[in-house]
């Protein structure tokens, strides 16, 4: 390796890998920022945040890749350019081109690791990530109590608490509600003048240590009976019990609470989930769908029709050939005919009862909206079909674009670095989140297009890449003939060219009018 290679691959793999920390951690406190409040309300485990965590980092990696490359070459060019370094080779007699070969190779190995990755990876890392994410949406919040407030989340209790200090309770109210509660109402309520809150080392059971209180208690006595209903069905006996107590401790299961894990199968139908073969058969199942339902849409439709007219009747003719006398080849005789008849507008000439006309009307307009209805719920059901198939389709084409999208920033980054001069995380950060904003902002308008069905799937896929790809050979253009693209000088002196020459426009106008 030459030491020009050895120098470019040192101020590279600093700012890629700094970058892609960055950008990784940006998109980490974006999923922070949206579910902040379930990881807090929900008492998560260090250990399961940590695994979120994870399993997010390897999904944003496909997309931090592009943004990494463009900084980090376009920071590694400016950097040369900003100390003369690139001035020195080309005076040396050795190309831009050739300085930039070792990073086209490195850029090249990235797009390949970035399909790699898409493809094997990310497909894992989104199971594991979206079905973690919502078992921890799914689960219970922990246990909070508020004063003056009922809290009805513990299965089978009300509990209510006047003052709250920590773990200490005061003016506790307890309702034990029975499983059929909600016929029978609350049969069992304590009352505490205080008590303490806390939960056993295992966190399977919540324990109330009450002071100086009551259980009051109904219950029914199934022995004799002392009213019937207006029915007949005579009412049980109700009878009450009263226990006072200094000191009681009520034991309740936490089971409701915590962490369900979900069996995972249920989220692999997701495109996310998979990868590119198996994209690729469920692709086909759809589209076989989608054009089998097409092709049902005019045999279902004819239960919503009636009609009411009288059948052809054709006539039975034996088929039979008559020879041509000139050529002698046989040509088939005349197809059986149809019998005329009358038709529907013989039935229509009929007079009709007046005590009918408002009943066939009703119907007519009732078989008409039950044609509309069907009409409406099944383009709906075909569109969503329709999107169904891109979804997955533009899926498989993002295996794709995501790793070429590598290389395109790498176009992009590194002649802008030799034509901008400047490194460090000033200008090359700037632009660099320019052009990263153009990327995704295309991405996501070519997606939204191709779901909808208003382009073709692979336009929509390939539309950044597409427009981005002239950008980036442009650029390299103007870099290997030492364009002054960003230096102002040069728009200073295009400015006043236009202006002098609209001046003398000018000038010749006003000569022309007076002569």
């Amino acid at each position: 390796m030459k030491k020009i290679d050895k120098l470019v691959l040192k101020s590279f793999w600093g700012p890629f890998v700094l970058t892609l920390c960055v950008v990784v951690f940006i998109f980490l406190m974006r999923l922070m920022m949206f579910y902040i409040d379930q990881f807090v309300s929900k008492d998560v485990e260090f250990a399961v945040f940590g695994k979120i965590l994870v399993y997010f980092s390897l999904i944003t990696i496909p997309i931090a890749l592009p943004l990494a490359v463009l900084l980090s070459s376009l920071m590694t060019y400016g950097n040369l350019g900003e100390f003369f370094e690139l001035t020195a080779l080309k005076s040396a007699g050795i190309s831009l081109t050739r300085a930039m070969r070792p990073l086209l190779i490195v850029a090249t190995g990235i797009a390949i690791f970035s399909f790699w990755f898409n493809n094997t990876v990310a497909p894992w890392a989104n199971l594991k990530g979206y079905s973690l994410l919502w078992d921890i949406k799914s689960s219970k919040a922990t246990l909070s109590i508020k004063e003056g407030i009922f809290y009805n989340d513990l299965p089978g209790y009300s509990i209510k608490a006047d003052k709250k200090d920590g773990e200490t309770l005061r003016g506790l109210v307890i309702y034990k509600h029975q499983e059929n509660g909600l016929e029978t109402g609350n049969r069992e309520i304590i009352l505490a003048d205080s008590g303490r809150m806390f939960t056993t080392p295992d966190k399977q059971y919540l324990i109330f240590e009450l002071y100086n209180g009551n259980d009051y208690t109904e219950y029914t006595d199934h022995s004799s009976t002392v009213s019937y209903a207006s029915n007949g069905t005579p009412n049980p006996l109700g009878k009450f019990m009263r226990n006072g107590f200094q000191h009681y401790k009520l034991r309740i299961s936490l089971e409701s609470f915590g962490l369900k894990r979900t069996d995972e199968q249920q989220f692999e139908y997701h495109e996310y989930m998979k990868n590119l073969s198996e994209l690729a058969v469920l692709t086909d199942s759809l589209k076989q769908e989608l054009k089998t339902s097409l092709a049902n849409t005019a045999t279902t439709s004819r239960q919503y029709y009636s009609y009411q007219f009288k059948q052809p009747v054709v006539t039975a003719v034996p088929p039979t050939t008559v020879s041509a006398p000139s050529s002698g080849t046989a040509t088939p005789a005349t197809p059986p005919a149809v019998r005329p008849g009358k038709w529907i507008d013989s039935l229509l000439a009929r007079p009709v009862d007046a005590r009918f006309q408002s009943e066939m009307q009703d119907m007519a307009l009732s078989q008409a909206r039950n044609m509309l209805s069907y009409a409406e719920s099944n383009q709906t059901y075909l569109k969503e079909k329709a999107k169904t198939v891109n979804r997955y389709e533009l899926e498989s084409h993002h295996k794709f674009t995501q790793a070429i999208s590598c290389f395109i920033m790498f176009l992009i980054g590194a002649p802008l670095g030799a034509i901008i001069k400047k490194g460090g995380f000033g200008v090359p950060v700037l632009v660099s989140i320019l052009f990263f904003i153009l990327l995704y902002v295309l991405t996501l308008t070519g997606d939204k297009y191709a779901k909808d069905g208003l382009i073709w799937v692979p336009a929509g896929a390939w539309m950044a890449n597409v427009i981005l790809l002239p950008i980036g050979l442009y650029l390299m253009k103007q870099a290997r003939n030492d364009s002054r693209l960003f230096d102002k000088d040069v728009y200073i002196i295009w400015w006043g060219r236009i202006k002098k020459r609209y001046s003398d426009w000018r000038a010749g106008r006003v000569q022309t009018k007076m002569a």
